[in-house]
């Protein structure tokens, strides 16, 4: 099964009943697709917060990103802190030409959640 990490904050978005409910991920090295069942981890403790399958998926660059790709996504302050915090995990080469691969999911929290 595939798995994607989330910061802390970010887990406790998903776990906060349906506030976060679409991920974006840059330079997708495990060709998520629609219906992919993943497990989600805790980028910090490593642990299993719970599991996701796939509902909706599409790419596009973050140049070319619509009021619409934001539903079930947290906001940036600016365009500007968007690239700076997709820099900070990716690296400098996030630019308005970067394609972002946008995720929405259906989650359900492991049961100690």
């Amino acid at each position: 099964m595939k798995t994607l990490k989330f910061t802390p904050e970010l887990c406790d978005l998903i776990l906060g009943g349906g506030v976060k409910t679409a991920t974006w991920r840059l330079f997708d090295d495990k060709n998520l697709a629609v219906g992919d069942e993943l497990l989600f981890i805790n980028k910090e403790t490593g642990e299993n917060f719970g599991s996701a399958k796939i509902t909706y998926c599409t790419t596009k660059t973050l140049g070319m990103l619509t009021d619409e790709d934001w539903i079930g996504h947290d906001r940036f302050a600016s365009d500007e802190v968007m690239y700076q915090t997709f820099q900070h995990y990716y690296g400098d080469a996030v630019t308005p030409n970067t394609e972002v691969k946008i995720i929405h999911f259906t989650f359900t929290p492991t049961e100690e959640n």
